[in-house]
């Protein structure tokens, strides 16, 4: 199985850390964020991974190399401009394959093990939900008592931006940038969307406060 984490964004939440550094390489613990992930994937046996990248890529690309430093094969794709998660993860098919792929949002930290991820059966996605955090209390979806992610619906669980997911949730949309949640919608009032509640730790990186936290406690 392979893996892709999303790190084309601008990282504009971050500022002034990322006027020159891209989010991804901001470290945490003594090494960049995108590193804990790419040892999470490598620890669950997963051994190839694709990064979209396109702010200060170049920076990102020599940072992490092919991947050979970290037990990982990496492949990259390159947006010229950021293409929104859905149209990212189209543009990097070729490089994905038709197999199911564990998809991470490169701006959070998480101690789920993707090795926890099920078969998908014949659903599009599978969907890693956790409490709704302070700064997003009315959460995104619901996860009814089958197991299965609805777009409506109480109580209220936030996507914690981890998930595994088939190529034709997006394949046959045309290139460009386009949204992700959309189509995951479409495919919930299908039936097609299973979750799980996540009940360990997990931070959405997005403010310099939230980064310096994190850091604090993974030091200990």
């Amino acid at each position: 199985m392979k893996a892709m984490i999303l790190a084309a964004g601008l990282g504009t939440r971050m500022r002034p850390l990322t006027d020159h550094c891209p989010k991804p390489l901001l470290p945490v613990a003594g090494k960049p964020l995108i590193v804990h992930h790419l040892e999470r994937l490598r620890e669950a046996g997963i051994r190839e991974a694709v990064i979209n990248v396109s702010y200060r890529a170049e920076q990102i690309m020599a940072a992490l190399g092919d991947g050979a430093a970290f037990g990982m094969r990496l492949a990259w794709s390159r947006e010229a401009t950021p293409l929104e998660t859905g149209g990212g993860i189209r543009q990097a098919l070729p490089l994905l394959g038709t197999a199911p792929f564990v998809l991470i949002n490169g701006d959070i930290w998480c101690d789920h093990d993707p090795a926890e991820l099920p078969p998908l059966g014949n659903d599009l996605a599978h969907l890693v939900l956790v409490d709704n955090p302070g700064h997003h209390p009315e959460g995104d979806f619901h996860l009814d008592g089958r197991g299965r992610v609805q777009a409506e619906g109480e109580p209220r669980l936030t996507f914690a931006g981890i998930s595994l997911m088939r190529p034709e949730l997006v394949a046959d949309r045309p290139p460009g940038a386009f949204a992700l949640a959309p189509l995951l919608r479409h495919a919930m009032a299908a039936g097609r969307v299973g979750g799980r509640h996540h009940r360990g730790d997990w931070v959405d990186v997005g403010t310099p406060e939230r980064l310096a936290e994190l850091d604090r406690r993974l030091r200990g």
